[in-house]
């Protein structure tokens, strides 16, 4: 049998990074945490745990977070069952997902916000590029993620969320400054551009796309949706935003679309562990239900 408390001492060192920090978290001493991952590392026969700043689980250590995660899903249920097992009917079960930060900033918030406010969770929330959330599924870190994949990591279902579509969009002044003579190969090799992080290929999509080749882009890099909106209307560059985030902007015209009628939609999908939990099953159907209202299905 695995040793639970042992198993929290490894997801909390995953989770916070640190030993001392997990100590802090499991309101113990950062010995104890030590000793416990140290005994279930001689039980495993491998190491669990890659020390460094931050700490980060192996491969088996990983599949044992994700057990563990499951299991408090289902002692969840029990409890739900048999209240006994829990009396006072406060424990909260820790429920990790992974999401793109433009989902996360115009349809995800609103679900998880919905959700979290009436069922006995701890939301906690990855955030990363769509092409990526996958991976943190695969390594067990979460248990349910928006991802631009649509085969199922191990162990999960993918159901189809339908598409975020992007405009490219600038400011007036800029499109004038940039773009006078045509958006064209010569004058996006010039104007600069906006990604999100070195993970945002989106531009680069969209540029492949309308000029039928690879283009390099000069790039600012700002990584926050809300701030990628702010930058383009002060001018600072192009760059493709959901058009949930700038139907306001257009309608002022405080932001024009470089190319009008050329959007870029980016298919989505749901994946989940199959860890037959009533609680995420909950989170999926209220996930599908705002994806069917919010996102494209072309």
């Amino acid at each position: 049998m695995l040793d639970y408390a042992s198993l929290s001492a490894l997801a909390a060192v995953v989770r916070e990074g640190s030993f001392e920090r997990a100590a802090r978290a499991q309101h113990v001493t950062p010995s104890a945490i030590s000793q416990r991952i140290k005994g279930l590392e001689e039980r495993m026969g491998c190491a669990l745990v890659v020390r460094g700043q931050p700490c980060q689980a192996t491969e088996t250590g990983r599949r044992l977070c994700r057990h563990l995660d499951r299991v408090r899903l289902l002692e969840h249920e029990l409890q739900g069952e048999v209240p006994l097992l829990d009396p006072q009917g406060l424990t909260r079960v820790r429920l990790p997902v992974a999401v793109n930060a433009d989902s996360l900033a115009t349809w995800f918030a609103p679900v998880v916000g919905r959700f979290a406010a009436d069922a006995p969770v701890l939301m906690d929330v990855v955030v990363d590029d769509e092409g990526h959330t996958a991976e943190w599924l695969r390594s067990g870190a979460v248990l349910a993620a928006v991802t631009a994949t649509a085969r199922p990591a191990s162990g999960c279902n993918s159901r189809r969320l339908g598409a975020l579509r992007y405009l490219a969009a600038a400011s007036p002044a800029f499109v004038a400054r940039y773009f006078a003579e045509g958006v064209n190969a010569a004058s996006l090799r010039h104007a600069p551009s906006l990604v999100f992080n070195a993970k945002d290929a989106l531009q680069d999509r969209w540029v492949r796309r309308l000029c039928q080749r690879h283009v390099e882009l000069p790039r600012h890099t700002v990584p926050s949706s809300q701030a990628f909106v702010i930058a383009a209307m002060a001018g600072m560059g192009w760059g493709l935003h959901p058009l949930a985030l700038i139907k306001d902007q257009l309608a002022s015209g405080a932001l024009v679309e470089l190319v009008p009628r050329q959007p870029l939609n980016v298919p989505l999908y749901w994946q989940q562990a199959r860890a037959g939990s009533a609680l995420l099953e909950g989170l999926t159907r209220q996930v599908m239900e705002a994806a069917k209202a919010q996102l494209a299905h072309p």
